[in-house]
Formats: C-alpha cells, sequence, structure tokens
C-alpha cells in the first residue's frame, strides 16, 4: 500500500474511536437525566399527596367551624363640625356667620353657630364643665373675670401657643391670662363711647349735639318739653348691662377713669366720697325723670327711632342694630366733656371637654387672625383687635367711634361689672334697676354693692 492510503486509514480509525467514546458518554449523561427526573416526578406525586391531603383537612375545618367573614368595607370618615356659642343674634349674628362660612370655605370643616343668653353662657356652660362635658366646640364671651375663673377651675385649654400676643392691644391679652399662661383670643374690641340720636328729629327739634355739661343738662330739659317724647334718654334693661354701662359712664366722666380703676383693683369700694357723689349726680337726673323707666334694650331702639325718647347710651355695636332704619340718619356724640371711656371685648375659648380639639384651634387662630376681622370690620359695629386689620375696612360711622378713642388725653378703662365679674356682677345690674324705678334707694343701693364688692374681690 501507499504512504498516504495508509495515513488516511489511520486518522478514519482516529476519528471512529473519538466517536465512540462521545456517543457512550452521552449516552451515560443521558440515563443520569432520565434518572433525575424520575426522582423530581416522585417528588411531585408525594408533594401532590400532602397537597391534596392539606385541602381535605382545611375542607373538614372551614365545615366545622364555618367560613372566615369577609373583610368589611373601608369605613367612611365621619366629618367634624364645631359647635360654636356666642352672646350675639340678629345682625351680629349675621355678621359672624360671614366669617364662619369663610373659614368652612377655606378648611372643609363645617361650623355651627348656637346663640346663647347670658345666663346660658355663664350659668350653664360651668354645669356642663363641672360634669366634664361640652356641647360647645369653642365660645366667644366678653368676660375676661369669668374666663380667668374657668381656667383657674381647669376647665379651658391653654391657647399661649396659638397666638402672637404683639398682634393685640397688651390689656386684651393680659385680662385672659393666669399664672403667665393665655387661655383666650382676642377677637372683637367694643366701647361703650356716648349717646346716639336721630339725626333727623334733633333737626326738626332744633336741638344741637352737647359738647359740655351744661349744654348737656340744657339738651335734656328741652327735650322733655317735645310733645311726644316720653324721656330724653332711653333706658335699657333685659339682664341688666344696659344700665350699669352708662352708670360707668358717670363714674368714669363726672368723677373719674381712676375712681373706675380703683374700684376693680378693691383700693375703694361703694362707701368712697367720690362714688357717692357721683351717684347722687345720676339719681338726681333720675328723679328729675331725665332716664326713661328700664325696658328690653332693643324695643328701646325702635322707641328712639320713633321719637320717644332723645337719645340712648350704647356701645359701638348701634350700628349694626336691624331697629336702626337708616345708617345715614344715626348720630353720635360721646359723654360730654369725657375723661375716659371703657373699652372692652370678646374673647374665643376651647373647653379643655372638646371632641375636635385640633379643630378647635383652627378655628380660634383663624378668629384672632386678620382675614376674619377684616370680614367682620366691614359689615360694621365691629372694631378689630389684630392690629394687622388695615384702617381702610371700617365704615364711616364705625371710624368716628375709632377716632373718639384716640383723642388726646381720653383714657380707656376696662368694663367694671365685667372686669370684677361673680357675684358682683349679678348684684351691680339688680341694684341698679332697683334705683332707677326707686332713687329713694340709693343708700341700700350703695350698701348692697359695697358687700358685693368686698365679697367677691375677697376682701369682706
Amino acid at each position: 500500500m501507499e504512504r498516504t492510503e495508509i495515513l488516511l486509514i489511520a486518522v478514519l480509525l482516529l476519528v471512529i474511536i473519538l466517536s465512540g467514546v462521545t456517543i457512550i458518554q452521552i449516552q451515560a449523561a443521558t440515563s443520569a437525566i432520565v434518572s433525575k427526573l424520575d426522582e423530581i416526578s416522585s417528588k411531585l406525586e408525594s408533594n401532590a399527596a400532602t397537597l391534596k391531603q392539606i385541602t381535605s383537612t382545611l375542607s373538614e375545618i372551614v365545615e366545622k367551624v364555618g367560613a372566615p367573614p369577609p373583610t368589611p368595607p373601608p369605613k367612611e370618615e365621619k366629618k367634624v363640625e364645631l359647635i360654636v356659642f356666642s352672646l350675639w343674634g340678629g345682625k351680629e349674628e349675621e355678621n359672624f356667620l360671614k366669617a364662619l362660612k369663610a373659614f368652612e370655605e377655606k378648611t372643609g370643616i363645617k361650623v355651627k353657630h348656637v346663640a346663647q343668653t347670658t345666663e346660658g353662657l355663664m350659668v350653664g356652660l360651668p354645669t356642663q364643665f363641672a360634669a366634664g362635658k361640652t356641647v360647645a366646640d369653642v365660645v366667644v364671651a366678653p368676660w375676661p373675670a369669668w374666663i380667668r375663673d374657668l381656667a383657674k377651675q381647669g376647665h379651658l385649654m391653654e391657647v399661649t401657643g396659638l397666638i402672637d400676643p404683639t398682634k393685640y392691644p397688651e390689656s386684651y391679652v393680659e385680662m385672659v391670662t393666669v399664672d403667665g399662661k393665655i387661655y383666650a383670643a382676642p377677637f372683637k374690641a367694643w366701647a361703650k363711647p356716648g349717646f346716639w340720636y336721630r339725626k333727623s328729629f334733633f333737626e326738626k327739634n332744633g336741638l344741637t349735639p352737647p359738647k359740655t355739661w351744661s349744654e348737656f343738662l340744657s339738651l335734656l330739659e328741652k327735650c322733655k318739653g317735645i310733645s311726644g317724647v316720653e324721656a330724653p334718654i332711653a333706658s335699657g334693661d333685659g339682664v341688666g348691662w344696659p344700665l350699669s354701662d352708662v352708670t360707668e359712664a358717670f363714674i368714669i366722666n363726672r368723677g373719674s377713669p381712676e375712681l373706675q380703676e380703683k374700684l376693680i383693683s378693691g383700693d375703694i369700694t361703694f362707701d368712697d366720697p367720690q362714688i357717692k357723689k357721683v351717684f347722687e349726680e345720676l339719681t338726681d337726673l333720675l328723679k328729675k325723670g331725665y332716664f326713661s323707666e328700664p325696658d328690653e334694650w332693643t324695643a328701646q331702639i325702635d322707641k328712639l327711632w320713633e321719637g320717644k325718647y332723645c337719645i340712648y347710651f350704647m356701645g359701638n355695636w348701634m350700628t349694626t342694630m336691624p331697629q336702626v332704619k337708616d345708617i345715614e340718619d344715626l348720630g353720635f356724640f360721646p359723654f360730654p366733656e369725657a375723661k375716659g371711656v371703657v373699652a372692652g371685648g370678646d374673647w374665643v375659648i376651647i373647653p379643655k371637654y372638646t371632641e375636635h380639639p385640633e379643630e378647635a384651634k383652627m378655628l380660634l387662630k383663624y378668629l384672632a387672625g386678620p382675614e376674619a376681622q377684616e370680614i367682620m370690620v366691614k359689615q360694621g359695629g365691629f372694631l378689630a383687635t389684630n392690629k394687622d386689620v388695615p384702617g381702610t375696612a371700617y365704615k364711616p360711622a364705625d371710624k368716628a367711634v375709632v377716632d373718639f378713642l384716640v383723642t388726646p388725653g381720653l383714657k380707656v378703662v376696662p368694663d367694671l361689672d365685667d372686669a370684677i365679674g361673680g357675684d358682683f356682677q349679678r348684684t351691680f345690674w339688680d341694684q341698679l334697676k332697683l334705683l332707677w324705678v326707686s332713687p329713694d334707694s340709693l343708700p341700700d343701693v350703695l350698701d348692697a354693692l359695697k358687700e358685693a364688692h368686698l365679697k367677691t374681690l375677697g376682701k369682706a
């Protein structure tokens, strides 16, 4: 054979040998794979049997115990509705509701206003608080002494961190502060600056607003002679505060602002010679028939408008009263030869027992802010406590009162019975009612006031 043929045969034999090795290896690998698959299949059959047994057991349990309850749908969150108490009714309430509506639109929190009587707040709320309950989530009240008493008894939420004290008159914050903690937010300021009258009535009868005390006495005498006039000065009543307002104007202006402050502090009481002199002067006017008999205070506005009275001492809220048929016909003059003026306010408090504390805090902060107070100012009869409310927001009649309050030398003093509160306030109202219908009872009236005054101040 030739050399080339021998080489080709050798290569062919080598390929055959190598091919044989590969086939043997492939057959071995295939055999191993088949064995592994048989093992896996066996395990799967075993697992399937186990799962079948578990399923059967669970079915038996369900039959004995019953199927689990279906998952309940998510509960709808109940919407919060805040209840607000205040003394405001009529036009004042209408104006307040506008501010509350703006709060609702801004926050989505519903607010319901429930007007209260004086007794409803002063007596009703403390009764609820004593039981650890409250209907109102937020309360607007005009009595700082009452607010301080409730705070001392632990019934009110502290609001120190909710307002900026520098935005308000210092006295308005101090009056509702106990042991360095603030318990109310100043909302409304008001003043009791003097007398209101109907301009057309004055013009028709040739009357002019007095500036001096002698001119004031002459006006009263002229009014007595006008046909149809029942009395020169209307006397408001109801609970008693309209009488206390005009009485305090006499103490401040026929006496002095310091007399009022000393009564509030307890440095003097109602046997003081200067106080007696003021009351004797007031009683003299009562005896001369210059004041009408006390009657429901809003009804007296109607009679003023009808010409049955010449003038009516009232606070700046007079401009909001619906009995004032034409605001342009309403005139005002300060107490003659004024030395001072009573100014007070309304404060917002949160009872500790509210079920909606966070929402209540939101409303308090809103009412204490310039946005809500500007809404109120623009409605009339409202003086803002927040310094950020612009002067341009006031109506002319209210601006006249604001301008009077900044008269050089005029001293602003707190309301006497509101500042002292307690039994004295109720006694003050009741005794003035008696004085108005029985001026000769002055000595007994002063004795009763002295006793209640010292007792309330803890100096009896």
